[in-house]
Formats: structure tokens, sequence, C-alpha cells
């Protein structure tokens, strides 16, 4: 029975999904204890379950055992609670802040590949190297780095390194920035804005902004959202643009580079379903207790799905990654920050409630 447990599909994802669901368990309980000791959670259940999985991770080499439930939470579980997200969004939240967002986003992510991709060739790293780190800092991270690698042809040492040090950067980005927003006093809007314009996952989006209140998330994730569907056109651009061996020309590329995994990998099927669950809210198809039911469930998952992110961070990969390659991310990662915050400032957005 237990063999049979064990060599099932779901056998081979309980040990991970279990460590998950346990650190999560643990952030929660801090969290409780920490607002019975000093009367309010300073950090919050999402950040105390990265800490904690990271920590855990950092002190002890986990069994080969443990990865694939650890993955599934870390994936599937958090993409479950971001399309529930879905269902506690409306549309208007992002139309009140008219066209000039959707601008910013679009001038954020064009200046930042450019200006990133500069950084990485005068730091001496490989025009495909750097355009992965680009390409990955401005857009969505590793998903971007997946999606940019088989259209430029990029070395696969080049694709780990990249995602490596992505996947713990995201991580100090998620935990820094709500402490950013208080200090430069955002609004909750503005704050949310700044995580979906500057963090690398959606669903990390939700970390960052879940301390700064409910409009934050609803912006941060929508705004996201938004940045994310820019992966189209720019792999359209590359599969035009980049050397292609074996084609016939640049043509040949671009239809080679977008199959169905492309399509797959530039709108998943959870962000399908955050789209559909949204227009559902908005038109005022979801009874109040679906609404409420979605995000209580989401807010748990994601917990879950953080303890998950944290336990697969090794912050030694930092050192692993190189310095050229931690001095190009770092460098780009602050300059993403600082076109989104320019461009908050000029529009305004900054100081709208």
């Amino acid at each position: 029975m237990i063999v049979g447990l064990s060599t099932s599909p779901f056998g081979r994802l309980l040990p991970g999904l279990a460590l998950s669901i346990a650190v999560a368990g643990a952030a929660l309980l801090l969290a409780r204890v920490e607002a019975v000791a000093v009367g309010h959670s300073w950090l919050e259940p999402l950040v105390l379950a990265i800490l904690l999985g990271t920590a855990l991770r950092t002190a002890w080499a986990l069994p080969a055992s443990f990865a694939p439930g650890i993955d599934c939470a870390a994936r599937t579980v958090l993409e479950v609670a971001v399309m529930l997200i879905g269902a506690t969004i409306s549309f208007g939240t992002l139309m009140a802040a008219g066209p000039a967002l959707l601008v910013g986003i679009v001038a954020t992510v064009v200046c930042a590949i450019g200006l990133s991709f500069l950084i990485g060739r005068a730091f001496g790293l490989p025009s495909k190297m750097a355009t992965l780190v680009a390409c990955g800092n401005a857009i969505c991270g590793n998903s971007a780095i997946a999606a940019v690698a088989p259209v430029i042809e990029a070395d696969s040492r080049d694709v780990a390194t990249a995602i490596a040090f992505t996947a713990v950067l995201g991580v100090g980005v998620v935990l820094l920035l709500p402490l950013l927003a208080a200090v430069l006093h955002l609004s909750p809007a503005a704050g949310g804005a700044l995580a979906g314009l500057t963090v690398y996952a959606v669903p990390q989006v939700l970390a960052a902004a879940g301390p700064m209140g409910g409009v934050a998330v609803q912006v941060g994730t929508l705004v996201k959202l938004t940045r994310v569907l820019m992966l189209g056109p720019v792999l359209l651009l590359l599969s035009l643009v980049a050397p292609r061996a074996g084609t016939a020309g640049p043509a040949a590329g671009g239809r080679a580079s977008f199959d169905r995994r492309r399509l797959a990998l530039i709108l998943p099927w959870f962000i399908v379903g955050f789209l559909l669950l949204a227009v559902l809210r908005s038109i005022g198809l979801l009874p109040a207790a679906a609404v409420g039911a979605a995000d209580h469930v989401a807010g748990l998952l994601t917990v879950v799905a953080m303890a998950a992110l944290g336990l697969g961070v090794d912050l030694r990969s930092v050192a692993a990654a190189g310095p050229r390659v931690t001095a190009v991310v770092t460098l780009s990662l602050c300059l993403l920050a600082a076109i989104a915050l320019g461009i908050l400032w000029a529009t305004g957005l900054a100081w709208n409630g």
C-alpha cells in the first residue's frame, strides 16, 4: 500500500506539498503570535512563509523526493490562487487610472529592456545572456527567460544562471517593495502599480502588494498582467531580428518560434481563468458569497505557495551566479524601479488614492 502510494502521481507530490503546508502553517501561527504580542503583524504571513522556507532550504539540503511537491505548490497551487484572485477584481479599478497607466506600462517595459541590455553589454556579458537578463528583468522573470531562450538560441548554462539568480532576487524584491512604498508614502493604488511594474512573477505580486491592502493587490495584479502581455510583441520582434541557425531567414525564424508552447507561455491557463473571473465580477455575475470564498481560499493557497517559493531558493545560488551577472541583474532591477517610480510621479498616479 505504502509502495503504491509513493509511486503514484500524488504520492510523489506528497512530501513536498506536506512540507510547504507545514511551513505555511508555521507562518500563519507566527503571524498570530506576532499580532497578540505587539498588537500588529509587522510581517505578513506571506512574507513569513517566504523567509521560513528560504531559511530552511539554505540550512538543509532537501532530499530530491521533496522537489516535485514543492514545485507543484510553487507553480500550480499559486496559479490556482492567482486565477481565484480574478473573482475579487473589477476592471473599473484599472480603468479609473486612465490611459496614462497603460502607456506607462509599455514605456517601462521598452525602456527597461533597452537599458538593461546596454548595462549587460557594458559589463561584458554576451549579447544573448544580456538579452535574457533584460527580458527577464523587464517582463516576467523566469517565464520570459524560458520563452526568449529558444528564440535567440541561448546556451542552456546561460538560461540556468539567469533563472537561478532571478529566483533569489525576486524574493528580495517581494520583501523590500512594501517597505519602499511606505518610505515614499505611496498611495495603495500607486504601491500596487509599482509592484506590478517591478515584481518578476505574476503570483509574487500578491505577496508584494498584500501588505498594502486590497486596492494594491487589485491594481498590482492587473498592471502585472498587462506587463506580461508585452511578452508576445517582444518575442515577435526577437524572432524577426535574432540570428537563427538553419533557417531560411527572419520570417522562417518567426514562424518556428511561435508554436503552441510559446502561446502557453504568453497566455497561460491561469491568466485566462483570471481574466474570465474578472469579467464575470465586473459585469456583476458573481455573487458576493462566491467572491468572499474565492478571496479566502486564494489567500490560504498563496501562503502555501509562498512557503514553496522560499523552499525553492538557496541563497548560496547568488554567489554561484557570478559577480557580473549579479551586478547586471541588480543594477537592471534598480533601473526598472527608478523608471516605474518616474512614470508614476510623471502621471500623478503616485498621489492618487
